[in-house]
């Protein structure tokens, strides 16, 4: 029988919480046990995935009586997937360090996502998340700023090479839960996205730092998926893709699961991606996206701000979106919304799901050293409407593109914008304004007015 004691961290847990959060989830335990206890080896070499599946599994016996906490204490913990359970924090010391095992083998394989139909880098399914948990209640992935190395330069050659034959892992992946917290860490080198909440509610994400090299191969930061009710903030990325990308399914699958993402709060993001976007809204996005608010963003040499990425045959809908407080630092693209974006699930997907792409806010806008200010291309005969973009500075790269602005199939409105920096005489701030763009000239009307959506 192990020996379980009081959590010597339950003041810690108890202060953070007053002071910064207000969900549920953040809640001292009444039971707390080490990874030693149940025999991990911190020396970077043993396996200890025996060791985390039976400390969840003892203590998830205390779930009704005050939850439990695992403490990782200082050293490298070598291990391969294991899963949590409810009323349950696993905890990381500040020089604690989790190393994902680099052995393929010892990963298992777990369905795709209903959502998805298969997986992303294979039509099979997909190696389970290195911490992973399902229809879980009031869990907690927390510490000192802890470290979980994904060790994710196998797979990463894996993948160019297409020897795999499932999707690779994420470092988290919590799906079908309620009451959720992942905060206080360091991940890095994840070899695929780092944290993934589907199909959940009520998560909060918070002080996270995200380091992978920006040419890794699809190493989002943070993909909320299907889920409500979700706040991410004061989360540091550097990434090989988007720093984070909000989802909800993809094509056929996607309409059918029907679960959307909603409800989501970003806010004192800084991002780093010069391949990728800050923030992005799809391309997987079948479900729908709506009622995002994004304000106090970041981003240095990034490729795009907040990028809208869909196509014909997702279906679903991005309305809604609010984004406020943009400093923005060598930038390809400002404002990037594509329709054509592609890469579809298989060849089922149907031609005539078009997606509904409307209520599209943003202001105050500072960047600087831009390439191009906005590439707005929306589908032909189902346009993006409602794009309102006010009070916006853009101080042009050197380099810039002759023509910075480039505009088809979208409406809406803009006011407040150049302040002497961005070619004024493209964009006219009058009742129906234009857009002149390379050999043709896209006539933006003005359908809906900003109103006061983003002084809340």
């Amino acid at each position: 029988m192990k020996h379980f004691h009081r959590s010597p961290f339950s003041r810690i847990e108890k202060r953070q919480w007053r002071v910064s959060f207000e969900y549920s989830a953040i809640s001292c335990r009444a039971h707390s046990a080490s990874i030693t206890d149940f025999g991990g080896v911190g020396d970077g070499k043993t396996l200890n995935t025996k060791a985390f599946q039976e400390a969840v599994q003892q203590l998830s016996r205390f779930a009704s009586d005050g939850g439990a906490q695992l403490f990782v204490p200082a050293g490298k913990w070598l291990t391969a997937a294991f899963n949590l359970t409810s009323h349950f924090t696993l905890y990381l010391h500040k020089d604690a360090v989790l190393l994902a095992s680099q052995d393929i083998k010892s990963w298992a394989v777990v369905d795709p996502l209903p959502s998805y139909g298969h997986g992303r880098d294979a039509a099979g399914g997909r190696y389970i998340s290195l911490i992973f948990g399902t229809n879980l209640t009031d869990v907690v992935i927390t510490g000192e700023n802890g470290t979980i190395d994904g060790q994710g330069g196998v797979w990463w050659q894996q993948f160019h090479k297409k020897k795999l034959k499932y999707t690779r892992p994420y470092l988290i992946e919590i799906m079908h839960s309620d009451n959720v917290q992942i905060s206080n860490l360091t991940l890095l080198n994840s070899p695929s996205w780092n944290i993934h909440p589907v199909y959940s509610s009520n998560v909060i994400i918070q002080g996270i730092t995200i380091l992978a090299p920006v040419t890794s191969p699809n190493t989002d930061g943070i993909n909320p998926d299907s889920c409500t009710n979700t706040r991410i903030e004061d989360n540091y990325i550097v990434s090989g893709d988007d720093c984070i990308a909000v989802k909800s399914g993809w094509d056929e699958y996607g309409i059918k699961y029907g679960m959307p993402t909603k409800h989501l709060i970003i806010r004192r993001l800084t991002c780093i991606s010069p391949y990728s976007a800050a923030i992005a809204l799809g391309s997987e996005m079948s479900g729908g996206i709506q009622d995002v608010r994004a304000q106090d963003i970041t981003a240095i040499h990034t490729e795009s701000a907040v990028r809208i990425k869909t196509a014909v045959g997702r279906g679903g809908y991005v309305k809604d979106i609010y984004v406020k407080g943009m400093n923005l630092h060598t930038m390809k693209w400002v404002f990037w919304m594509t329709g054509n974006y592609g890469s579809h699930a298989d060849d089922h997907y149907d031609p005539n799901a078009l997606p509904e792409i409307n209520g599209i806010n943003y202001r105050d806008v500072v960047a600087e050293n831009v390439s191009i200010a906005a590439r707005l291309e929306g589908i032909r005969g189902d346009p993006f409407t409602g794009i309102c973009i006010a009070n916006v500075t853009i101080g042009m790269a050197k380099k810039a593109k002759k023509y910075p602005w480039s505009c088809l199939e979208v409406e809406g409105v803009s006011s407040g914008w150049c302040r002497n920096r961005v070619g004024c005489w493209l964009i006219r701030e009058k009742r129906n304004w234009e857009c002149v763009i390379f050999r043709r000239r896209v006539w933006l009307l003005m359908v809906y007015s900003c109103r006061n959506v983003l002084t809340g």
